[in-house]
């Protein structure tokens, strides 16, 4: 096997978590129309979670996402371990629903992220508010919430494309 093959298959296998790291690192908010000014804010890790455990299990680890979780917690100020333990809740319930679904399909996969977006921000929301005295409007986590919902198969087709490139060689 050639070098040049073997770089590529490691890139290929590990491209979720470089995807994780490097928004985890940057802290991604969301869309700004100027500096202040932020249009909507939506998790592209929740969503890289959700997608990865759901139809690529092997690809994410549970350490893996703890990690960010770690990271993201840092960079942003918040509770460390917020953010990891909202993330292994989303994959809880994700690792549940790939489990007992019989055919995997963008709708019921788009309308099922739902209820781990829920209890995933549900726990964020809860260990912020009673063992921290960072304030935030309750508005913004619905509306992260929702836009994450909003932009889920707008990632789904792209992370679907890019994991069958990365196979197909």
């Amino acid at each position: 096997m050639s070098i040049y093959k073997r770089i590529k298959d490691f890139f290929a296998n590990n491209f979720p978590l470089f995807i994780l790291y490097f928004v985890s690192f940057n802290s991604f908010e969301g869309i700004k129309a100027i500096e202040d000014l932020l249009i909507f804010s939506f998790s592209l890790q929740m969503i890289i979670i959700y997608f990865y455990v759901l139809k690529y299990p092997e690809s994410l680890g549970y350490g893996y996402i703890f990690l960010a979780g770690i990271i993201h917690d840092v960079v942003q100020g918040t509770i460390l371990g917020a953010t990891s333990l909202s993330y292994l809740i989303l994959c809880f319930f994700t690792s549940y629903i790939r489990n007992v679904t019989l055919r995997f399909k963008m709708t019921t996969e788009w309308f099922a992220f739902i209820p781990p977006l829920f209890f995933a921000n549900l726990i964020f929301f809860i260990i912020v508010n009673n063992f921290s005295n960072i304030s935030f409007y309750y508005i913004e986590l619905l509306r992260n919430s929702f836009f994450t919902f909003l932009f889920f198969p707008i990632f789904y087709y792209l992370f679907n494309l890019l994991q069958k490139r990365a196979t197909l060689d």
